[in-house]
């Protein structure tokens, strides 16, 4: 070019490529060569020192294991115990239903699982956090008296499934 400058297809020292990329100098290490002789320093026991579990193939030390003393999962006492006769309701609170719902709403749990309140086969209980201004049926496996009162005082209905 008359201006002094190369052409760019003769310029590949400035064209970058991904296979150019390297690792800065000394930030690799050459992978220790183990069992490769005495004359590697690494030979014979192949830096697992002698006899013992932890010097065989497929050692594997249990999950909580310390050193054979009592782990301490066996150290506790265990307390309590599982109720697997439990059932878990969702809780629902009357601001809650004052927010989502419109006077003389039909709200059941099937409304309430597709408004997210409620997971799955969850049965539903209503509690009486806030107030209730507005005529709502409510359908629900179970309320608490404050709850209870306050639909009916809005002039709602609670109905027990």
């Amino acid at each position: 070019m008359a201006d002094g400058r190369m052409p760019t297809a003769d310029r590949k020292d400035i064209i970058m490529d991904l296979s150019d990329l390297k690792p800065a100098k000394g930030a690799t290490h050459a992978t220790k060569r183990v069992g490769r002789g005495q004359g590697s320093g690494n030979g014979k026991t192949a830096g697992r020192g002698h006899k013992g579990a932890k010097s065989r193939s497929g050692f594997k030390r249990k999950r909580g294991f310390e050193g054979g003393q009592m782990p301490l999962h066996r150290r506790l006492p265990k307390r309590g115990f599982t109720n697997i006769f439990r059932s878990d309701y969702a809780v629902i609170n009357l601001d809650q239903l004052e927010a989502l719902f419109d006077a003389g709403t039909d709200v059941n749990p099937e409304v309430l699982h597709g408004q997210g309140l409620a997971q799955g086969n969850q049965k539903i209980k209503v509690l009486g956090r806030g107030d209730l201004t507005k005529a709502l049926n409510v359908k629900a496996h179970k309320f608490s008296g404050a709850a209870a009162q306050k639909i009916q005082a809005a002039g709602g209905t609670a109905e027990s499934l």
